[in-house]
């Protein structure tokens, strides 16, 4: 039995360039022995400076090794899956350590399910009077922070813009750092991300005046959201630094099924972290979707997702005004390779109008998908600057350093693209090219 990944989707998965490297290497099958697949697992053991036993769940792609290694997925669970897609694994009946840990899995399974339903019934039942008295003491020290945020904004606006120019990133930990103290850690971020603005371009003053006003537009939301509509206020709430448990938002959220596309992930890091957003858009419904997670002090992400594939699944949206943020509740099928047209626009301006229509449900919205179809890569002359241009000449300017593989993939013919918009550049995620392949974008692995 072949597995339905290509080698680059099942290296976008690993941890870092050497894992890949590493993993490469062992999608021989010299390295490995009792080798097999079954309708639920893919299984093999790997002969290193031990004999490990390696073992992956096919419908979510979550594995496990006896290595020691703390990296996820590990360089054996790279090379079996690279085996996997690159031959046929003979099918089996799994293994006693397969099924024990198949087994464990299921049992997690039922308990989280538990603990959901536990929520949802805690959730109809009235607080406690101590649960309402912490509840407003929180509230109480947020709308402090606030305010004096809010004071703080002004003194900035009525000093100028000139005033922040040669300040050191002092200046704004010091006031994040009060807003964290004042339980809205949201804002603490908001506020630290403002430090990387000044001089850091040509048009650096226009940038922190659009970010300042859409955190001063935030503060005034929250300090009237009694005026607002419950889906903005849970919105704004969260935007301040109110965090849902992925319970809660299994018991409040949206839940859709369908069949979900897996077009693309985009990474940042920063000294402290790293965040991971994962598009999807829905076959059926045309819904976007993105998967957030994070990683701290080098721990790995939660769930890995194979990218450039699309699989029925149940996605639970967290509550807001306009949802965006999912999380994966449950997975209904196989995984498969994208071969089909993109579901999405050939007009760029359609694209760009619902954007609009976006921000004017939710302002602080700051990435968004954008699935274009029957578009064409053109560079300028000089050969530095790249846009996406619609049947209508209507372009975007992106930014990648993928911008002559694109070209050299799409042959200057039009193709479907994926990509993540900020407002100003479009990031590519992955292009569908002649014969149907899907190829990843942006990848450093």
């Amino acid at each position: 039995m072949e597995i339905q990944l290509t080698n680059d989707q099942v290296l976008a998965m690993a941890p870092d360039s050497s894992s890949a490297s590493a993993g490469k290497k062992l999608g021989n099958a010299k390295h490995w022995k009792n080798l097999g697949v079954s309708a639920e697992a893919l299984w093999g053991e790997c002969q290193g400076s031990a004999l490990y036993q390696v073992r992956v769940e096919l419908a979510s792609l979550t594995s496990q090794c006896s290595c020691p290694s703390r990296k996820l997925p590990c360089k054996h669970c790279l090379g079996l899956l690279l085996l996997a897609a690159g031959s046929s694994v003979p099918a089996a009946e799994p293994p006693e350590w397969v099924t024990s840990w198949l087994a464990k899995r299921e049992a997690s399974s039922t308990r989280k399910q538990e603990k959901v339903e536990k929520t949802a019934k805690a959730a109809t039942e009235a607080p406690s009077a101590a649960q309402l008295k912490n509840a407003e003491k929180r509230l109480a020290t947020v709308k402090k922070g606030v305010e004096t945020l809010d004071l703080w904004l002004n003194d900035l606006m009525r000093q100028g813009l000139a005033s922040v120019a040669t300040q050191p990133a002092s200046f704004w930990n010091q006031q994040a750092a009060r807003l964290r103290d004042a339980q809205a850690g949201a804002l603490d971020t908001r506020v630290r991300r403002l430090a990387a603005i000044p001089n850091a371009s040509p048009l650096w003053p226009e940038k922190l005046l659009a970010e300042l006003g859409k955190l001063a537009l935030l503060t005034h939301a929250f300090q009237q959201e009694e005026q607002l509509e419950p889906g903005l206020r849970e919105e704004v709430r969260q935007l301040i630094g109110w965090n849902l448990t992925q319970d809660e938002v299994s018991v409040r959220g949206e839940t859709l099924r369908d069949d979900w596309l897996i077009l693309g992930q985009v990474l940042e890091e920063d000294e402290r972290s790293k965040a991971q957003r994962t598009w999807l858009i829905g076959a059926r419904s045309g819904r976007t979707a993105m998967i957030l997670q994070f990683s701290i002090a080098g721990q790995p992400f939660p769930e890995h997702f194979a990218l450039g594939t699309h699989q029925e699944a149940e996605l639970t949206f967290w509550p807001g005004a306009l949802p965006q943020r999912v999380f994966m509740r449950s997975r209904l099928g196989e995984i498969a390779p994208l071969k089909d047209a993109l579901p999405g626009t050939n007009n760029i301006d359609v694209c760009l109008n619902d954007i609009a229509q976006s921000l004017s449900r939710q302002p602080w919205l700051e990435h968004f998908l954008c699935v274009l179809r029957g578009v064409t890569p053109i560079c300028s002359e000089e050969g530095q600057t790249w846009h996406i241009r619609d049947n209508d000449g209507h372009a975007l300017p992106f930014a990648s350093n993928d911008g002559w593989l694109l070209l050299a993939l799409s042959g200057g013919h039009p193709v479907d693209l994926a990509a993540e918009w900020d407002g100003t550049l479009l990031r590519p995620l992955g292009v569908l090219v002649d014969g149907g392949e899907y190829v990843l974008l942006g990848r450093t692995n």
